[in-house]
């Protein structure tokens, strides 16, 4: 009975509210104000996700919209309208989608033509909330050319706009990455889109938003600081811009700098070490820069410390990848920084049994995304591995290391299982560990049945898993490896056709008879001449490589052209005559030479360049 009483009460005061709303047309007496409607509706939303859906599926979004838009109405009516809007918007993501199928964003961004400072931060605050979400489309701010000069000049009205602007700018100028098919938004991946970041650029971000960073309000400059992050992300025009920026008589990069020190705030130090770390990828700072070398890489590094929460040290390590992914020099000294190969090796033991988390919530989170960590490692492993070879060692000299690569190739998360084969792709340009470490572990099994996702990258280590001097070899052969690669050379991506032939090609140096047969066979003569003609240049290149590397013998060379010679001769005079490069030219005269005179002589047999390669 009790039950029942308190469900009757709680939809007789939803209908309370319902009604209320429904009585939207009859402006002269408004429910909001003349009876404290939309108070009781605004305290009845606060922090009840099921309170904010019932009254959207009640129809209160459409009812509040009239209201808000409403010359006639009062400034404070249409004000408290878009503040129970920014409630609802609060809930959850559908809730978020039935507002933006209301085309409430068209209504709130009409409604920063007001004079009415107020009602302005209201609208903004609103639009923030909702911008902010991944199910919102950014391109809806950008429909309107006049939208974004109007909202750059709201800037200067308070330290509110200023709050609420950058943080919609800097959502707004990023989607879901193109590679993310995880199918949840709040999952994906946010990455900066050029046009989003020129608009913004052209229209005066950096001037306007630069003086922020030195504003007395902690949340302004953190947002202004996030804005320029994401403006400067693999963008050279807007980096070159920024490093030349003065505020207060201080150079921008300083000012970052700073903003790293340790007693700071460890949001503000790791969002000043991406704004940096972006500018120096793009060019706008050397890598040898005092601020990248004793300042950004030092901070990233100490971010990847246990002593800091699961998503900082995510974020520490994925930036600390990016950062010296391209420079030898840089992975060196993060190498020797603070034991960092040793460090990243707790990634994979989060949550320890003595975890120092007393929150039950932080725990049961970091529970569900201890993923991303090991996804983090595996990043920073392969960045760190990618040119030297003592710190190729070092790694995989770590705790279980090839284990740890070995799991992570099966893990159900996409994510991890690509960050794991790059890291292993990283490994494998080293000869020694080919020989030692690789052998010792079955790393290519997990690479045979790779998914889609990563069938590129499981395809570029296969290349390096199949050459003469690997021990891998024989047992990847053993396991019906070809059918495989000869099935990507049909692909559509031009990688995977050039991964596909750059392993046969691999395969077939110094081959027996036996293989080289079994690769002619199933890769079929047709396939072979279609990939002569390939408008890739590189798959082409390695054809050839394939070619010679198959023809490299007498009783092999006798074999084949036997049955194709024709077939290969023609093919080879059809690229002769086309348009190709001065060095794709060379590589088939050198052939044609060979192969013009096989069954005459053998003298220029040594012509022949039998070519095997690490993939770079």
């Amino acid at each position: 009975s009790h039950y029942y009483d308190k469900v009757s009460q709680y939809y007789e005061t939803l209908s309370h509210y319902y009604e209320k709303v429904s009585h939207y047309c009859d402006l002269q007496n408004i429910f909001f104000f003349n009876c404290g409607g939309n108070g009781d509706m605004k305290n009845a939303v606060i922090g009840n996700n099921k309170q904010k859906a019932n009254l959207i599926v009640l129809g209160a979004v459409p009812r509040l919209l009239y209201l808000l838009q409403q010359s006639s109405s009062s400034l404070e009516l249409r004000t408290e309208c878009a503040v129970v809007l920014g409630s609802l918007a609060m809930g959850t993501e559908n809730n978020i989608k039935s507002l933006v199928d209301c085309h409430i964003i068209p209504a709130l961004l009409q409604g920063l033509l007001c004079s009415d400072l107020i009602f302005i931060e209201a609208c903004l605050r609103c639009l923030r909330t909702i911008f902010i979400s991944p199910v919102t489309p950014v391109q809806l701010l950008y429909t309107d050319p006049t939208v974004i000069p109007h909202i750059m000049s709201l800037l200067s009205r308070s330290q509110h706009t200023q709050e609420y602007i950058t943080q919609i700018f800097a959502h707004c100028c990023k989607v879901a990455h193109p590679t993310c098919t995880c199918g949840h938004p709040s999952n994906h991946k946010m990455v900066a889109t050029p046009e989003h970041q020129m608009v913004l650029f052209n229209h005066g971000a950096i001037q306007n938003i630069a003086p922020l960073l030195i504003s007395p309000s902690y949340k302004v400059r953190m947002q202004a600081l996030k804005c320029f992050s994401v403006l400067a992300y693999e963008n050279a025009q807007v980096s070159m811009t920024l490093v030349n920026v003065l505020v207060d008589g201080e150079q921008l990069s300083q000012v970052f700098a700073r903003m790293m020190q340790r007693d700071k705030p460890i949001e503000m130090q790791l969002t000043a070490a991406k704004c940096l770390t972006y500018m120096c990828r793009a060019g706008a700072i050397r890598t040898d820069d005092n601020c990248i070398i004793l300042k950004t890489l030092p901070c990233l590094v100490r971010m990847c410390s246990k002593e800091r929460l699961l998503e900082e040290r995510v974020e520490g390590a994925e930036t600390l990848a990016f950062l010296m992914e391209p420079d030898i020099e840089l992975q060196r000294i993060a190498s020797v920084t603070d034991h960092l190969v040793s460090m990243l090796a707790d990634y994979f033991k989060y949550p320890s049994s003595v975890s120092a988390i007393t929150d039950i919530k932080r725990l049961d989170h970091d529970l569900k995304h201890a993923h991303e960590l090991r996804q983090a490692a595996f990043k920073l492993y392969a960045s760190l591995g990618s040119n030297d070879e003592d710190i190729r060692k070092k790694i995989t000299e770590t705790e279980n290391m090839m284990d740890r690569i070995v799991s992570g190739l099966s893990e159900s998360s996409i994510k991890v299982r690509l960050a794991a084969v790059r890291c292993l792709h990283s490994l494998s340009r080293s000869v020694q560990q080919l020989r030692t470490s690789f052998h010792d572990h079955a790393v290519w099994k997990p690479l045979m049945n790779a998914p889609d996702e990563v069938l590129v990258m499981a395809s570029s280590t296969l290349c390096n898993l199949l050459l003469e001097f690997s021990p891998s070899k024989e047992p990847i052969l053993e396991s019906g490896v070809i059918e495989l690669l000869c099935s990507l050379t049909q692909s559509d991506s031009p990688a995977l056709r050039v991964n596909g032939i750059w392993a046969l090609m691999n395969m077939a140096f110094q081959a027996d008879q036996k293989v080289k047969v079994e690769i002619v066979r199933a890769l079929g003569t047709e396939q072979l001449f279609i990939l002569l003609s390939d408008p890739d240049t590189n798959v082409l290149m390695k054809t050839l490589g394939l070619l010679r590397n198959l023809l490299s013998t007498r009783p092999h060379i006798d074999q084949i052209m036997s049955s194709h010679g024709k077939q290969i001769m023609q093919a080879v005079t059809l690229i002769l005559e086309g348009e190709h490069s001065i060095e794709v030219k060379e590589q088939v005269r050198i052939s044609y030479q060979v192969l013009s005179v096989i069954h005459k002589s053998l003298i220029l047999i040594k012509a022949y360049s039998k070519t095997s390669y690490i993939v770079l």
